[in-house]
């Protein structure tokens, strides 16, 4: 019973630290990559653009991390949506991983554009508008579609198996539909690819549950009136 509720607390400090990573990262960027002279910019802002990246990093391995370690426990009642939930969550990964590596591609042609002029640079802007759209579509949209899917997952898991409250349950299964609606209006709405204006209030329903479970699971950790069916098995097995 103890590892079931560490492994709860685990989850809880994740959640947290994936969220906070995440503002974090946007905040110390800000809207240096929105302007039209970005590369003029972030040539500038070497130190900014280091610390929103590690930033990022670590936002993206907190998140593959989350359903990593509710996986020994979800999988007790339902594998293949544990299992989807960690491939899904892993993906997300990768696409924030993918963003980051766009964000730092940016800031070293920031630099080649600081020194070249005429065609040369309107070609270096090209590029860069390229990779800032690249870094847009995986570091949010595909990113943030994997993150509503893999959390989609562990979410039907933990109302079927009542892990934790139904109510904390169902709330985050909405608030993932509500952001999945906000990332496809912006999909289809045109750039920036962000959460902005009236649809920040689509996101801020699944950023508030997420902390809201996090101190859960933290502070009470897993259910008690469903964890015996975790050891029911094994003490079938023993006897």
């Amino acid at each position: 019973m103890n590892a079931i509720q560490k492994t709860a607390r685990v989850a809880g400090v994740l959640f947290i630290l994936a969220t906070a990573a995440s503002l974090a990262g946007a905040g110390v960027l800000g809207s240096a990559l929105e302007t039209p002279d970005f590369l003029s910019r972030l040539s500038t802002e070497g130190n900014r653009v280091l610390v929103s990246a590690l930033l990022s990093f670590v936002a993206a391995c907190a998140s593959a991390g989350i359903a990593i370690a509710l996986y020994p426990v979800l999988r007790k009642f339902n594998e293949g949506l544990a299992l989807g939930s960690v491939g899904f969550r892993l993906i997300e990964a990768v696409f924030y991983t993918v963003g980051t590596l766009c964000l730092l591609s940016i800031f070293a042609l920031s630099h080649e554009y600081a020194g070249v002029s005429g065609q040369a640079a309107s070609y270096t802007e090209t590029l860069g508008r390229l990779l800032r759209t690249a870094k847009d579509l995986a570091g949010f949209i595909l990113g943030v579609m994997a993150f509503c899917i893999g959390g989609g997952l562990y979410y039907v898991v933990f109302y079927r198996s009542r892990l934790i409250p139904r109510w904390l349950s169902a709330w985050g299964l909405i608030a993932l539909v509500l952001l999945f609606s906000a990332v496809l209006i912006t999909l289809f709405d045109g750039e920036p690819y962000s959460v902005s204006g009236n649809l920040v209030f689509l996101a801020l329903p699944i950023a508030l549950q997420e902390m809201v479970l996090a101190v859960w699971l933290i502070v009470k950790g897993f259910n008690a009136s469903a964890i015996p069916a975790l050891s029911a098995p094994a003490q079938a097995g023993r006897a």
